[in-house]
C-alpha cells in the first residue's frame, strides 16, 4: 500500500518531468535544437509569477504573466539562434544552449536563490479521488492532462493539419522552405515562445514539491533530456511515457530506505541505460 501511494503521488512529478521533455522535444523536432536551457527558461517564468503574486498580483494573472515572460525570453534564444546559428551543427547549437543555461542559471540564483526564499503557491493540492485507499491529488490529474494533450496535439498537428506540414518543412529544410515562401523566423518563435510557456508551466505545477532554489529547478533537465531519450527524440508518446515513468520510479524509491537519497540519480541512470542500450542496438545492425 505504500509503495502504491508513493507511486500515485509520483505522478505529479512525472506529469511535468514529461510536460518538461515534451516541450524538449518540440523544440528539437522542429527547430533542431537540444535545448539544455529549456528548464532554465521555465524557472524564470516560475519565479517570476511568485514574485508577482508576493507582490500581490492574483494568481489567476500572475501566472499568465510567468508564462509569457518564459516565452518571451525562450523567443530571445530563438532570435539568436535564428540569427546567428541556422546553419549551425547540432552541437554548436547545443554548446550555445548551454553557455545560456550556465548564464540564466548565475543570474537566477542571484535574483531568487537561497537569500530570496519563495514560496510556491500550491492551488492543486487538494485530493481529486481515492483509488484503492491511496488519494489521488488534483496536482496529479492536473500534470496528466496536460502532458496527454502536448503528447496528442502536435502529433495531430504534423501529420493532419497544413500548419504541420508548414513545421516538418521549417524542421527538415528551413532554407528550402523560407526560399518557397515559407515565413520560417516566424514560425520558429511561435515554437520557441510554446515550448517556453510549457517548460515553465510545468515548473510551476511540480515546484511546491521540490526544493524552493532556483539551481533545483533548472535541473529538470536532467529528467527532461532523460524523458525525451526514451522517445529517441522523434516520439512524443514515448517521451510521454519515459517522463511518467520517472517520476513513478522515483516516487517508489522513496519508500526504500537504502534508495532515497539516491533518487535524484535515477534521471542520470535512465540516460546512461538509454544511450548504452541504443549504441547496442547500432552494434547489432552493424553485424547484421
Amino acid at each position: 500500500m505504500l509503495q502504491l501511494s508513493a507511486a500515485i503521488a509520483g505522478l505529479a512529478t512525472g506529469g511535468a518531468y514529461a510536460l518538461m521533455g515534451l516541450s524538449t522535444l518540440l523544440t528539437y523536432r522542429l527547430v533542431a535544437v537540444v535545448n539544455f536551457a529549456q528548464a532554465a527558461v521555465g524557472a524564470f517564468g516560475a519565479f517570476a509569477m511568485v514574485v508577482l503574486h508576493e507582490e500581490g498580483l492574483p494568481l489567476l494573472l500572475a501566472v499568465p504573466f510567468g508564462l509569457a515572460g518564459a516565452a518571451l525570453l525562450h523567443m530571445g534564444l530563438g532570435v539568436v539562434m535564428v540569427r546567428w546559428f541556422s546553419e549551425a551543427s547540432e552541437g554548436v547549437k547545443a554548446a550555445v544552449t548551454i553557455a545560456t543555461y550556465t548564464g540564466l542559471v548565475a543570474v537566477g540564483l542571484r535574483l531568487f536563490g537561497a537569500q530570496h526564499p519563495h514560496r510556491f503557491p500550491n492551488p492543486f493540492d487538494g485530493p481529486a479521488a481515492t483509488v484503492g485507499g491511496v488519494v489521488v491529488t488534483w496536482a496529479a490529474v492536473v500534470t496528466m492532462i496536460l502532458a496527454v494533450l502536448f503528447a496528442v496535439l502536435p502529433t495531430v498537428l504534423l501529420r493532419r493539419t497544413r500548419f504541420g506540414l508548414l513545421l516538418r518543412a521549417l524542421s527538415e529544410r528551413p532554407t528550402t522552405a523560407e526560399l518557397i515562401g515559407v515565413r520560417v523566423p516566424r514560425l520558429s518563435m511561435a515554437v520557441w515562445g510554446v515550448a517556453g510557456a510549457a517548460s515553465a508551466l510545468a515548473i510551476m505545477i511540480v515546484a511546491p514539491q521540490l526544493a524552493s532554489d532556483f539551481a533545483s529547478q533548472a535541473l529538470l533537465i536532467t529528467p527532461a533530456l532523460a524523458a525525451a531519450l526514451v522517445g529517441g527524440f522523434r516520439s512524443f508518446a514515448w517521451t510521454f511515457v519515459g517522463g511518467v515513468a520517472l517520476g513513478v520510479l522515483q516516487g517508489v524509491a522513496s519508500t526504500v530506505v537504502a534508495l532515497q537519497q539516491y533518487r535524484g540519480v535515477l534521471p542520470f541512470l535512465v540516460i546512461l541505460v538509454v544511450l548504452l542500450w541504443t549504441r547496442r542496438r547500432d552494434r547489432w545492425d552493424s553485424v547484421a
